[in-house]
């Protein structure tokens, strides 16, 4: 797992894997867990994180924003993304493989639209939270 100085570097690094992975967009991103916890004494992860989009410019783009989740299930790394500005589009679940569920039934879908990058993208952070040995 990665060791990190503090919540800043992890944000920091997540910031970096978004920006290259959903390029041409720049990123920021922001801690709103309401009990963020990031390598408790019991290697529990448990996180939500908001991604704010941009152009090269700086201006803003809300209906890019997404909303990461990332925490351990049983003795896994799951990581969910979905657009904050479209609570219909399909959800992304990402473990040990990508499954794309519909949101309002749980059941699996297509891979919608610019699926392919946030598939790249939960393969990135996973990488960055555990330790592929």
């Amino acid at each position: 797992m990665l060791i990190l100085n503090s919540s800043n570097d992890f944000l920091m690094e997540v910031a970096k894997a978004c920006d290259h992975c959903l390029k041409p967009w720049r990123h920021s991103v922001i801690d709103s867990s309401t009990l963020s916890t990031f390598e408790s004494s019991d290697g529990t992860i448990d996180l939500i994180l908001k991604v704010e989009c941009r152009c090269e410019k700086g201006q803003r783009y809300p209906e890019k924003d997404l909303e990461v989740e990332i925490y351990k299930s049983g003795l896994d790394l799951s990581i969910t993304l979905s657009w904050l500005s479209s609570p219909d589009r399909p959800i992304l679940w990402h473990g040990r493989h990508s499954i794309w569920m519909d949101p309002r039934n749980g059941k699996r879908s297509k891979t919608p639209d610019g699926g392919l990058s946030l598939e790249a993208l939960a393969r990135r952070l996973r990488s960055i939270f555990i330790d592929e040995q």
